[in-house]
């Protein structure tokens, strides 16, 4: 089960796990509190807003500034990326290309892993596809070069991935930065409405938890909470469309 609360009701659900004592430990890569039994075993998990500070041991924020984060949404010929403060965008970037094979409607990159070069069409995609990753990385560039970042909210296909960390114009961030934060939703063709639709989604926090454990979140929530906020969903996405839990090599 999902519950969303809002980014103040997520400080105030922070606030109460430390006030009662629970057991319970901060995990960096996914942003999230895991509350654990006495045992040590993971009972709820709690994903924090994405605007929220990184926590210390002690569930402490390591700093008390503003949270300054991209969120990059690629897929095959289609990214949206963009800069955010403390939740509100300051400046982003569509960027389109012509990658899709149209009769097939397969990117070249996916069609050159089954049935190799083509003709002239193929290396019109393929220098496209260059092009599209150099600007991807031109612009991320600026804005690490402007701004310190704290967070890099990312989507993208794993076969997309070497084309955007072997590009000619590097990427700002290795391929195994610890700020990557792989979003954990499904995310739709990368257009602006689409990224702001996903900024929305990071800025409230989630509760997640097995019915049987109904209990803790009602010590965390008051029973007077907005219920517009919460929700029952199913984020699976498909392994080969988005980033999994294997490093790319």
């Amino acid at each position: 089960m999902n519950r969303f609360v809002s980014r103040e009701m997520a400080d105030q659900v922070l606030e109460r796990i430390k006030e009662q004592g629970l057991p319970a430990t901060y995990d960096y890569e996914k942003h999230r509190v895991i509350l654990l039994d006495a045992a040590g075993n993971e009972q709820v998990f709690f994903r924090l807003p994405l605007a929220v500070p990184a926590l210390n041991n002690h569930l402490v924020p390591v700093k008390d500034e503003t949270i300054r984060y991209v969120i990059l949404l690629i897929q095959a010929g289609n990214c949206a990326l963009g800069y955010f403060e403390d939740g509100v965008n300051l400046n982003h970037k569509v960027f389109r290309s012509y990658m899709v094979r149209k009769k097939q409607g397969k990117s070249q990159i996916k069609y050159l892993k089954t049935k190799g070069k083509s003709r002239a069409g193929s290396r019109v995609r393929l220098g496209e596809t260059v092009e599209f990753f150099e600007n991807i990385n031109g612009r991320l560039q600026e804005y690490f070069e402007e701004h310190q970042i704290d967070r890099i909210a990312m989507s993208c296909s794993k076969t997309l991935l070497p084309y955007l960390f072997d590009s000619k114009v590097p990427t700002p961030f290795d391929k195994r930065d610890e700020r990557i934060f792989k979003i954990p939703k499904h995310i739709h063709t990368p257009i602006y409405e689409v990224m702001m639709n996903a900024n929305k989604f990071l800025l409230r926090g989630e509760l997640i938890f097995e019915p049987k454990h109904q209990h803790l979140i009602n010590q965390l929530i008051p029973v007077d909470a907005d219920e517009e906020l919460e929700e029952e969903v199913d984020f699976e996405s498909d392994e080969e469309d988005e980033i999994g839990e294997e490093e790319y090599e």
